[in-house]
């Protein structure tokens, strides 16, 4: 079977990724190890390379529970309740966290302050539990609302000042969607429409993946999307695929793919998350060649 492959060369790690991963192998090559906490980026593939090199993902109890080592903040940022726990018990913090996520993080606490005096409301759009929105309510002490969509509109009260941020890598169309909603309920309950801030706090190298990512599935015959399980960009992202291309096939690694997904002349586009290392879209890419010609 003979196949035209091409990988999306804008597909991999994103900026603050890539930062995160590089400082953590730096200090492993000169120090032997590394704990970090939670898994430095949201695949599986790549958590297992860099445990072999010598990180260690642990949680919040084991953080609680060591005290005089180093310890890596991953790029999604974390609360300040991190920052005490590590003072606390005297850990060198290796602080990765994307200067985009760190502006974001600000920005919300300076929204906050202001308001208090005026008994606002703060609305963070993104997946509730996800490390980045868990850094962000922190920034607040916890006093936020977490829209995750439409349906999480209802109940909130709209003749409160409002401002919604969004999470970083979030889909740019849905949160244009949830902010003209918002503003409806807040003409319908005559709320301080004025007083309404939405601000644009998706990252533009993730939301410029968006439109790229439809061009470049159009282009093939078949999109094999690289993502792990647990990455919320790499579900949003497929999903774009899949809406331009209905042979688009979601996979972690190559032992995945099937041999049915293909025709002879077929061209087949490879691409994946900003969590998708670029070491993997090439094993795959590598594992179709031989399947093709197995």
């Amino acid at each position: 079977m003979e196949l035209k492959i091409e990988i999306d060369p804008k597909s991999g790690f994103c900026y603050g990724v890539v930062r995160a991963i590089n400082q953590a192998e730096n200090y492993i090559a000169s120090h032997g190890s590394l704990y970090s906490l939670g898994d430095i980026v949201h695949n599986g593939s790549e958590i297992e390379r860099l445990r072999d090199k010598g990180l260690e993902t642990i949680d919040k109890s084991t953080l609680e529970s060591i005290k005089n080592r180093p310890v890596l903040f991953r790029a999604h940022g974390e609360p300040p309740e991190s920052y005490k726990i590590a003072k606390d018990n005297n850990l060198q913090i290796i602080d990765c966290t994307c200067p985009v996520v760190l502006k974001l993080q600000q920005r919300v606490k300076e929204a906050y302050a202001n308001l208090k005096s005026v008994n606002g409301l703060i609305l963070i759009y993104g997946k509730l539990g996800h490390a980045e929105v868990n850094g962000l309510i922190g920034q607040v002490g916890g006093d936020a609302i977490i829209i995750r969509n439409q349906d999480d509109l209802e109940g909130i009260d709209y003749s409160r000042p409002i401002n919604i941020f969004s999470q970083t890598t979030k889909e740019p169309a849905e949160y244009t969607k949830i902010c003209k909603k918002i503003q409806e309920r807040i003409t319908k309950a005559g709320g301080p429409i004025d007083k309404f801030k939405a601000f644009n706090t998706i990252c533009n190298q993730v939301s410029s993946r968006h439109p790229h990512l439809k061009e470049f599935s159009k282009r093939h015959n078949v999109i094999i999307f690289v993502s792990g399980s647990e990455s919320s960009n790499g579900k949003v992202l497929f999903e774009h695929c899949k809406s331009v291309n209905e042979r688009s096939h979601k996979i972690e690694k190559g032992s995945e793919i099937k041999i049915e997904w293909f025709k002879d002349g077929d061209s087949v586009g490879i691409c994946g998350a900003t969590s998708t290392p670029g070491w993997l879209l090439n094993d795959v890419a590598k594992h179709i060649e031989e399947l093709s010609h197995g």
